[in-house]
């Protein structure tokens, strides 16, 4: 097996792998269509197997040509994001935060300002995605994810409480508050299926009674939303339904919780750990989950 000697003609590749063409990689790279030939062709008795299929008018790809494309075009990416923050100078200016979707909008973009009034020096950008976040890429500094959590972990934020809510819209003329006793009579509100509720039914020892379990959600935040709405009795995620309940928009039902194994927990692309944009991050959101866990601690 030959080692890699020289990365010359990676990005003579990449391109060429981008475009589907060596004359259009050529245009791209100001060199004549031979010039990426030769230096593809140079590559691939290098590493000892062939990246492309020649055709008489076209190139194809290989199998472990397309492997080597996706990682280079990774690679090649990363590299060209660094150089550019290096050139504006913003590497430490700019905060570039990986998040789900259902935590940016119900609790981070919310409370932010608080972060930005301590810091305004900083450029903030928020990446609201489900998809599992790439730490190693240069376009992420942290992620915050929702997930299974251990106690012990340093990377754990907050042990989440599933815990039933609903608005005061629901409540009937004269009636104070709702109690896990109205739930027979109250529409339940489920994300994805109605497994959670059976838990927490199970653990107050509320199981017998009809129940309706007739909306399902996909995702926390909607959930809330729907809560809000007063479409039913959601049974959510504290941290998800917080501002909501601080501001009188949802109530909660008094109960014993079910337990529950998923939080939040802060990750950091490795190459960004000794920054002091990452430390300033991480130290005010353990801050802000300590002041929300002791408001949970008094439920």
């Amino acid at each position: 097996m030959k080692p890699l000697r020289s990365l010359s003609g990676l990005i003579d590749f990449e391109c060429a792998a981008r475009w589907g063409s060596f004359k259009l990689a050529a245009r791209e790279l100001h060199k004549t269509p031979a010039a990426v030939s030769l230096q593809v062709k140079q590559l691939e008795e290098n590493i000892g197997f062939p990246l492309f299929v020649r055709h008489p008018r076209h190139i194809a790809l290989t199998e472990k040509g397309q492997e080597l494309a996706v990682a280079t075009g990774r690679m090649l990416g990363d590299l060209r994001a660094k150089v550019a923050a290096l050139q504006r100078g913003d590497e430490e200016s700019v905060l570039r935060i990986s998040t789900t979707h259902s935590f940016a909008i119900k609790w981070l973009v919310p409370r932010m300002h608080r972060f930005t009034k301590l810091y305004p020096e900083l450029d903030i950008r928020i990446d609201s995605n489900d998809a599992p976040v790439d730490l190693q890429a240069d376009s992420t500094d942290v992620a915050v994810r929702y997930g299974p959590v251990r106690d012990g972990d340093p990377a754990t934020l907050f042990r989440e409480r599933l815990v039933p809510v609903y608005s005061p819209e629901l409540l009937a003329p004269g009636q104070a508050d709702l109690t896990l006793a109205d739930l027979p009579h109250c529409r339940l509100l489920v994300e994805t299926s109605p497994e959670a509720w059976l838990q927490l039914l199970n653990e107050n020892k509320a199981l017998k009674g009809k129940y309706d379990f007739s909306r399902g959600y996909s995702h926390w935040g909607v959930l809330v939303q729907a809560a809000v709405a007063g479409q039913g009795v959601a049974l959510v995620p504290y941290g998800i339904a917080f501002q909501d309940i601080v501001s009188g928009a949802l109530r909660q039902i008094p109960c014993r919780s079910a337990p529950f194994g998923n939080g939040y927990k802060f990750l950091v692309n490795p190459h960004k750990e000794h920054m002091l944009k990452v430390r300033r991050f991480r130290e005010w959101m353990v801050g802000e989950m300590a002041e929300m866990r002791a408001t949970l601690d008094k439920v």
